[in-house]
């Protein structure tokens, strides 16, 4: 470690600000092809922690759903500090780990999922329409919970993921490719963090 990895994370710790209790890291497949990714990764989820995280959901944008089995077993044998849940198209469980992967699993996708799961319960008589809450939503996502900060590595654009969930996030957008990415690109977006003021839609 570097000292100027020394340095931020100083920072870090000895500010009064908080540190993100959720994160989500959002890459590509493509990204997973680069030499040495699921290292970087297996890294990332230990900066995660050990800088305060409680949950971290990687979303793996995908062009071709034919990856999505290699993918899964991928992260299966993924080196991780905690446990994994692993959604990918087709599933409906919500993931309930410290580790919550989503291999192209569309947000689109997932709030009609739970849409649909809302007006069938509406449809059999066990929930009024005019009773319809956020919490009914929330209660058919897979990934229900809100992440604080979001990081995208690579382009300040983002995929389609966690869009009920995200509405409120910290978004930090990096110029910074996967392949290249350091325990000080990820110190600098916590302190990106904590530097801002969070409002919530306020």
């Amino acid at each position: 470690m570097g000292l100027y990895d020394r340095y931020l994370g100083s920072r870090i710790r000895f500010s009064d600000a908080e540190t993100p209790d959720s994160v989500v890291l959002v890459i590509t497949e493509r990204d997973l092809l680069e030499p040495g990714a699921y290292d970087t990764l297996a890294e990332f989820l230990r900066w995660a922690f050990e800088f305060g995280a409680e949950r971290v959901t990687v979303s793996v944008s995908v062009l071709d759903q034919s990856v999505v089995p290699t993918l899964r077993r991928a992260f299966a044998e993924l080196d991780s500090p905690r446990e994994v849940a692993i959604r990918s198209p087709g599933d409906d469980t919500a993931a309930a780990a410290p580790v919550q992967v989503s291999i192209g699993l569309g947000g689109k996708a997932e709030f009609v999922a739970a849409v649909r799961g809302v007006a069938e319960e509406v449809a059999a008589g066990e929930l009024s329409a005019e009773e319809v809450d956020a919490e009914d939503i929330e209660s058919e996502l897979v990934f229900p919970e809100d992440p604080d900060l979001v990081v995208k590595t690579g382009a300040e654009r983002l995929s389609d993921f966690m869009i009920w969930q995200s509405v409120y996030s910290e978004l930090y957008f990096t110029d910074v490719n996967w392949r290249d990415f350091r325990r000080r690109d990820y110190l600098r977006a916590l302190r990106d963090f904590q530097e801002r003021q969070r409002r919530f839609g306020r």
